[in-house]
């Protein structure tokens, strides 16, 4: 990997093309309605791409889409030392790929290049990395009971969940939800913030390329009002 003196970011930012649709069943596609909306660098104003604007009828093809994973079972049951291979290989993507992640994330929310190098590209993978290897080490209970009584306590994945996560930190702060839901076998609808999205689209995308299956990971990018109110409801 070179060093970061000597690579010309500015010149690699005017190459950067980040794929912006609705992330749905392991592809990426326009919003239903086919509305996008602005994506513009804090740093001096361009814009980066016009991303999807996902709404209701986005969210709830994700959440099918993730329920209908969830019940084929190729996650949800997956055996836990296979789920946790692939999120390893998740991992080392996303520190395969650390320099356009952190060209992405510089862009996409201002901070220096530098600290997206040594924190935030090395802190989600470090995220992902620690709940892959807890999968196989988090084990059920036999809880306390008296001698004529069993009482058993196990952990199952739940179904869909739905998360959202605010503009800083957009990669850790996904990070914080994507490892140990999709550790637990669970499939996920992940609406990142409309001033920082770029990055939840890429990671998701390398997801898929680690094994995931389609329809376990998916990311709807739009307006609070619209995608986030119709994930919370």
């Amino acid at each position: 990997m070179s060093s970061n003196l000597e690579i010309d970011w500015h010149a690699r930012a005017a190459k950067l093309a980040p794929r912006c649709g609705v992330f749905i069943d392991g592809r990426f596609s326009d919003a239903v309605s086919g509305a996008t909306f602005d994506c513009i660098s804090p740093i001096d104003g361009r814009l980066l791409a016009k991303v999807a604007a996902g709404d209701a009828p986005d969210v709830d093809a994700a959440v099918a889409s993730g329920r209908a994973a969830f019940e084929r079972g190729d996650w949800s049951r997956r055996a836990p030392r296979e789920r946790k291979q692939v999120l390893l290989r998740f991992a080392e993507l996303l520190r395969a790929h650390k320099e356009e992640l952190a060209l992405t994330e510089t862009l996409d929310m201002g901070k220096p290049i530098g600290d997206s190098l040594a924190v935030d590209v090395p802190s989600a993978a470090n995220c992902i990395q620690w709940y892959a290897e807890a999968i196989d080490k988090i084990y059920d209970e036999v809880a306390p009971t008296g001698p004529s009584s069993l009482a058993l306590v196990t952990r199952e994945p739940l179904g869909v969940v739905g998360a959202v996560v605010p503009w800083n930190f957009p990669m850790i702060m996904a990070a914080w939800k994507i490892g140990p839901i999709l550790a637990s076998g669970n499939s996920l609808v992940l609406k990142p913030s409309e001033k920082s999205p770029l990055t939840a689209l890429r990671m998701a995308e390398l997801a898929v390329e680690a094994g995931l299956p389609p329809g376990v990971f998916n990311v709807v990018p739009g307006f609070g009002h619209a995608a986030g109110q119709a994930l919370a409801l």
